[in-house]
């Protein structure tokens, strides 16, 4: 008969088989195994265990110096960029797409006691996101409606702010990010109508391509009574801070 051991109790204990296999490759192996998708705009942290985040950025790192290498850029006896390549490994996983990798805020939500039924508008939130074709950066705003009913939760303003934050630090275009937004606030409030607009200036048409720098992406997202109900999706716009 055999007898349990720590190893065979814990599915997640490191095997000898495991060692020298990259961090990248253990972690896309069990989104597949679960049949998850991992698109770049898709948070897989639910497949990263404590400390790997920092094993992968480690891989990344080595991984970057060779596009440097491959760029032939003397990271040795350039004072510049001696420690570039962890930087930009750093970067990409920690900060501008560290929504693929952590999971979301924590959200307090309150029943809506007071039974408030009336247009409640958040805006304009600052979002930074990149787009996922050329990793160029996607800087713009936010402005939320929300038209709760006596069932809706209520969570604070912040709470907005960073549901945005979290959405939008992916590599991934503005059309599906604000859709991805609407489908989560809509989860955590359960409102009768949710709009959003999302305005954003595109530096892959600003720094790259045809540069253009005054250009910018509008786009909307409609639910419920702001999708049927045309004088209130109007009364939303016109609330919307205008341009001089």
């Amino acid at each position: 008969m055999l007898m349990k051991t720590e190893d065979n109790m814990n599915d997640n204990a490191p095997r000898d088989d495991d060692q020298g296999v990259p961090m990248s490759v253990k972690i896309r192996e069990r989104v597949q195994a679960a049949r998850k998708r991992f698109h770049s705009n898709d948070n897989i942290a639910d497949f990263i265990q404590p400390g790997e985040l920092d094993l992968l950025l480690e891989e990344v790192a080595v991984k970057m110096q060779g596009v440097l290498d491959s760029m032939v850029i003397d990271t040795e006896n350039d004072h510049n960029t001696g420690d570039t390549a962890r930087r930009v490994a750093k970067m990409y996983l920690k900060e501008v797409f560290n929504g693929r990798y952590v999971h979301g805020p924590n959200i307090t939500e309150f029943p809506n006691a007071e039974h408030l039924n009336e247009l409640m508008i958040v805006g304009p939130i600052t979002v930074r996101s990149a787009c996922s074709h050329h990793f160029c950066p996607v800087i713009g705003k936010i402005w939320i409606g929300i038209m709760p009913n006596e069932h809706t939760n209520v969570i604070g303003l912040s709470k907005y702010a960073r549901l945005a934050e979290w959405i939008m630090g992916r590599p991934q275009i503005q059309e599906e990010a604000v859709v991805q937004l609407a489908d989560l606030i809509q989860e955590k409030t359960q409102p009768d109508g949710l709009a959003i607009v999302m305005e954003a200036s595109h530096y892959c048409m600003a720094w790259r391509g045809v540069k253009d720098m005054d250009s910018k992406m509008i786009n909307s997202v409609m639910r419920g009574v702001f999708l049927k109900d045309a004088n209130l999706r109007r009364e939303f716009l016109s609330l919307l801070p205008r341009k001089n």
